[in-house]
């Protein structure tokens, strides 16, 4: 244990973001640079080291949280980072991006404000990286065996390191120009900066992961002759079919998709466009939707100089504290302010889009809405109730629907789907076409990068086992396994 009275001794403290100010005219991230380092060990020292930690049971990648919080405090910063990558490929992309179930299922939070887990995660590796802990890891020897990964989000890119440091040789196939998939173009730089995925990138490569950017599995490779190519194949697509608001006004100019929206932006940061061709600069911005991927349009469009601002959220405003219906240890639906609320903006919960209109020239003026309720168990409109607000330009970012079947790649497979939509896989992972596994959200559909990640570890040891017929990879999770949720 780190320390036997840090939780009652240490208050939290969190990651200190730089003024509102000074950030909405740039794009790095929110927070001081350096903040948590003097407080961390502190923060660490808060953990109990509970005989039964449930943060274990919040996190689907079974993090070693206890161990490293006692290294963290003990400031063996080496060790540390041995137990944090020993569960997880990309804690630099978790510490910034996760949501973290872990702290809603830490035993402190019980009656105390839960340990700092993900601020001292992120600390730890950002700290290994800077005295150079971090080092590619090739594997001893070579299995002769070849692997296709379709996708090169969290799912894939875990799945692509875990098979080749098993020795296996491995290709990474990812349809946009660069690797990262969501990570790289649904991420605001603001939230994590494209630094991280970078040196991640050239540690595979150094360990000897291949990567192959523009191509599209379906479009511009067929998917049956990928499969006779290599000797196996993890689809790691993602779900990433928007889903759409089919009112009247759909079709007019400014109403996009948030990943229409978001990419384009952080191309600006990539340098390949000067401006945005989805901009918005003057305009009054309405997001639809009220989740991170809402957060990050919301940021983004503080940052490119809207006039105003409004998020909306269907669903009704939620509590700042726990109800009874969501106890610990569960994952709480809780009112969240993220870095991009604070810079301003304006939220409205309980109300439904019912049309937009626009100008002559077909561009969108305004959004028409309603005030919902729900009555048992079903959604209801309360009359008397509508009003307009100006909108010009509309981000829809009310999530994802499943896998792209758009491109032929489910259909060259022959792959099967489940009632869900999301292609079907057994214990292993394996789809019914032999050789051939799927992670991430493509399997198991719209989720968070705990899940995303856990799920590439996990089919990466199904693969290694179809392979060689054993394997000594982790597998933290089934693909059955759901978040600790009521």
């Amino acid at each position: 244990m780190a320390d036997p009275k840090g939780f009652l001794t240490t208050g939290r403290e969190v990651a200190e973001t730089r003024p509102v100010g000074e950030r909405v005219k740039d794009w790095n991230e929110v927070y001081v640079p350096g903040s948590l380092l003097p407080i961390i060990s502190k923060q660490a020292g808060r953990c109990m080291d509970c005989g039964i930690p449930f943060c274990h049971s919040g996190c689907p990648l079974g993090n070693l949280i206890p161990e490293w919080n006692d290294y963290a405090y003990r400031e063996d910063w080496s060790a540390a980072s041995e137990r944090l990558h020993a569960t997880n490929n990309f804690p630099e992309f978790t510490g910034r991006l996760c949501p973290a179930p872990c702290e809603s299922a830490c035993v402190l939070g019980i009656n105390q404000p839960a340990v700092t887990i993900k601020n001292v995660e992120v600390s730890i590796i950002d700290k290994a990286w800077d005295s150079g802990d971090v080092t590619p890891q090739p594997p001893e020897r070579l299995s002769g065996k070849t692997v296709a990964v379709i996708g090169s989000g969290p799912a894939g890119l875990a799945a692509a390191q875990q098979l080749t440091r098993a020795g296996h040789t491995v290709a990474v196939f990812e349809r946009a120009d660069r690797i990262g998939g969501l990570l790289r173009y649904g991420i605001p730089e603001f939230k994590m900066e494209k630094s991280h995925i970078n040196r991640r990138i050239e540690q595979m490569r150094a360990e000897g992961t291949k990567f192959r950017t523009e191509v599209e599995i379906g479009k511009d490779l067929d998917a049956a002759k990928l499969r006779r190519r290599y000797d196996a194949v993890v689809i790691a697509a993602g779900a990433t079919v928007s889903r759409d608001l089919p009112v009247p006004g759909r079709e007019l100019n400014g109403v996009h998709f948030a990943m229409e929206y978001l990419p384009l932006a952080n191309k600006v940061q990539e340098g390949d466009l000067t401006v945005s061709p989805i901009t918005a600069e003057g305009k009054h911005v309405v997001v639809i939707g009220g989740g991170d991927t809402g957060a990050d349009c919301v940021g983004t469009a503080h940052r490119q100089g809207a006039a105003s601002v409004t998020q909306l959220e269907i669903m009704p405003q939620p509590g700042e504290e726990r109800n009874a219906s969501q106890p610990w240890p569960t994952f709480p639906m809780l009112y969240k302010v993220t870095s991009a609320h604070e810079e301003g903006g304006e939220r409205i919960y309980s109300v439904s889009t019912t049309h937009f209109e626009g100008d002559e020239d077909g561009n969108v003026q305004s959004l028409h809405l309603i005030e919902v309720e729900f009555k048992d168990g079903k959604l209801e409109q309360k009359a008397g109730t509508e009003r307009v607000i100006p909108a010009q330009l509309v981000t829809l970012a009310m999530g994802f629907t499943g896998t792209d079947q758009a491109n032929g790649l489910v259909q060259q497979f022959g792959l099967e789907l489940d009632a869900r939509g999301n292609i079907a896989r057994d214990e292993d992972y394996a789809t019914n076409v032999d050789g051939v596994y799927v992670a991430g959200d493509a399997g198991r559909g719209q989720s968070l990068i705990v899940w995303a990640i856990a799920e590439g570890r996990s089919a990466a040891r199904g693969v290694d086992r179809f392979l060689t017929g054993t394997s000594a990879l982790h597998a933290p999770i089934r693909p059955t396994d759901r978040s600790l949720m009521v």
